[in-house]
């Protein structure tokens, strides 16, 4: 058979059997079993049933009491050995105060009691965690960090990667035993699934390392190498993180989808199984999506990727413009929260107590708001204490210990386990938000509701009695019934299975139609300097008082030389100049010159320029770029 014909269709075929994969979730490299916490609890994390003991840097003979989420005492005593042992507590979020004694200080420290999981985390559950391992934590720490996540419920986890320090120079990997191995390894071996992603191109690939590298065989190499050197540790790969903003290098949706192409090929080349997902959305910019789908990009992404940080009654529309793009691929939202600011000492970045708890309020909401949108993974931001500007994200601590919204999301990860939305109640009050999911809390087939106040508060009334009715830490609500009493934090109610039957429910969105389409091993790509995009409008800027030449590169991927034709359309009155022939050999890019003349523009609306590529069975590539013309003056 043909060496071609064989890669391309092997190439097909991994794209197939990943986007599968991506719908159910692959196997991790380690067992999953039920979670336990490890010996020395670090972070202060117990599991119910347990002896809470935890270390204060407090001298013996100090005082000390343990208040739960709502500042009530629940424990005291004197501090013993460094430790102030406060007995076995209920799951919630807790503070240990201890008062100045023989000369020492006053001080506090935070404890989290999280209810035991009674069966693993099932391997298709749409909870995930930005934890960035790789950044934020040396590897002494990570075992400890990892099994927080594995307590929590966790399913995907998403991890940081700096192709610079990967690949130093051009061809040269480093050694293994960098922090990015020790990440993937150990987060694996916790039986964690691990989405990997980068921003940053090396200087040697690009001078702007906010931006992609010139030449897609860097990038097609890097994946494919990363891709092979973690097969069976890292699952999923996101080869750029929001590309489409100018933070990490401002490109449009033609660029992005060149990139793409290049960087999919190359994890499927590394590693068949590898889930390749799109470079993630920051914005549901109309004009850089509409860009990504003219130029045809969905053969060459598992997963469509996307951010958002909105208020939630704004997720159906970010949603919407998103799913239209999808290709009817599964969505993953690998970065989302509605976070709260920091007050006081700016070395802590610390949120006020109010503030917490706004946090952790807002974990249930989002994840609840998201998951009825349909994504098959939803990735919290984020594990580690971390803030931009006025604006603290983590939900732990430099010490590990917890925030009550870490408390708050192993109640969702227990309790939203396997999370599939049968619909949103919609004959609820005005203020009221809820919605029903098909889950596994516990593994047990359930359906689970989780309901709140837009403000104030409210009663909802359900079908019967819940099976149980727990608060937004996870925490059991004693006696309730067919009413529930709803406000600003999230209630779980859990049902027998087949209680949507009784609910009047607004449908969860369909999923957008599958597209078909087979990659191909031949790339096109456009270039244009920065200066001269337009990206709000996804365009490149040319003059309309004078002929301007783009360069055009075709890349080939495969292992045997490739020959095509090119054809264009163009807009009425344009002319374009562009060889009608090109060969590529293997492995090699061909330059070729797009002689442009816009000087008959009619208006200076936005226009494409689009190429197609016939290379027979190396398949048919397609370039799409939205021009922008504008008179020197205007320039």
């Amino acid at each position: 058979m043909n060496v071609l014909v064989s890669s391309l269709t092997l190439a097909g075929l991994a794209l197939v059997a990943a986007g599968a994969l991506a719908a159910e979730g692959p196997s991790p490299a380690a067992p999953r079993g039920i979670p336990a916490p490890l010996p020395d609890h670090p972070g202060n994390v117990f599991l119910a049933g347990e002896a809470v003991t935890v270390p204060v840097p407090a001298k013996d003979g100090a005082a000390w009491e343990a208040v739960d989420y709502e500042g009530k005492k629940v424990a005291e005593g004197k501090v013993v050995g460094g430790r102030a042992a406060a007995g076995t507590l209920g799951a919630g979020w807790y503070e240990i105060r201890w008062t100045a004694h023989d000369g020492g200080a006053a001080g506090q420290v935070a404890a989290g009691v999280l209810a035991p999981l009674k069966s693993p985390t099932p391997k298709r559950s749409p909870i995930g965690l930005d934890v960035a391992m790789a950044w934020f934590y040396p590897e002494a720490k990570m075992p400890a960090v990892a099994n927080l996540c594995t307590l929590a419920g966790i399913n995907w986890v998403r991890d940081r990667l700096n192709w610079a320090e990967m690949e130093p120079e051009r061809g040269r990997l480093s050694p293994p035993g960098t922090k990015y191995d020790a990440s993937a390894r150990l987060q694996s071996a916790a039986g964690l699934q691990v989405l990997q992603v980068d921003h940053i191109s090396p200087a040697w690939a690009n001078p702007d390392t906010k931006r992609f590298p010139t030449d897609l065989r860097d990038a097609h190499r890097f994946w494919r190498e990363m891709a092979k050197r973690w097969a069976g540790q890292v699952a999923a790969f996101e080869p750029w993180n929001e590309a489409d903003i100018d933070a990490f290098g401002g490109h449009t949706g033609a660029e992005m989808a060149s990139m793409q192409k290049a960087s999919c090929l190359g994890l499927k080349a590394g590693n068949r199984d590898a889930i390749g997902c799109l470079n993630v959305f920051a914005l549901a910019q109309k004009a850089i999506l509409r860009d990504l789908d003219a130029n045809q990009a969905w053969p060459y992404f598992d997963t469509f990727n996307l951010h958002h940080y909105a208020p939630t009654d704004q997720y159906p529309g970010i949603y919407a413009e998103f799913r239209a793009s999808s290709a009817g691929r599964p969505l993953w939202v690998t970065e989302f929260a509605v976070p709260v600011p920091w007050s006081g000492d700016e070395k802590l970045k610390e949120p006020s107590g109010g503030d917490l708890r706004v946090q952790a309020q807002r974990v249930a909401q989002v994840f609840a708001a998201s998951l009825h949108e349909g994504p098959a993974a939803s990735f919290y931001f984020l594990l580690p204490h971390y803030a931009e500007g006025k604006t603290q994200f983590g939900i732990i601590r430099p010490d590990l210990t917890p925030r009550p919204a870490f408390v708050a999301l192993a109640a969702v990860g227990r309790l939203l386990a396997d999370a599939k939305p049968l619909g949103r109640l919609k004959n609820a009050p005005q203020s009221v938000r809820a919605y029903l999911f098909r889950a596994k809390p516990d593994g047990q087939d359930r359906e689970v509701l989780v309901a709140w106040t837009k403000a104030g508060e409210a009663d909802l009334a359900v079908p019967a009695a819940p099976e149980s009715a727990l608060d937004h830490l996870g925490r059991p609500i004693a006696g309730a019934g067919a009413t529930l009493k709803l406000s600003g934090a999230p209630v779980f109610a859990v049902f027998p299975a087949g209680t949507a039957a009784k609910i009047v429910l607004e449908a969860p969105p369909a999923p957008a139609p599958k597209l078909p389409g087979e990659p191909s091993p031949v790339v096109l790509q456009a270039a244009w300097p920065k200066e001269r995009r337009a990206l709000d409008k996804s365009a490149y800027r040319l003059g309309t008082s004078k002929v301007e030449t783009i360069p055009v590169y075709v890349y080939n991927f495969s292992e045997q030389p490739v020959e095509g034709k090119l054809s264009t359309a163009i807009p009425e009155g344009w002319h374009i100049q562009l060889p009608a022939r090109v060969k590529v050999g293997p492995g090699e890019r061909v330059e070729l010159a797009m002689v442009v003349n816009c000087r008959a523009a009619a208006s200076p609306q936005t226009q494409t320029i689009r190429i197609a590529g016939d290379f027979g069975k190396a398949g048919k590539p397609v370039l799409a770029i939205q021009i922008l013309p504008e008179s020197t003056s205007a320039r």
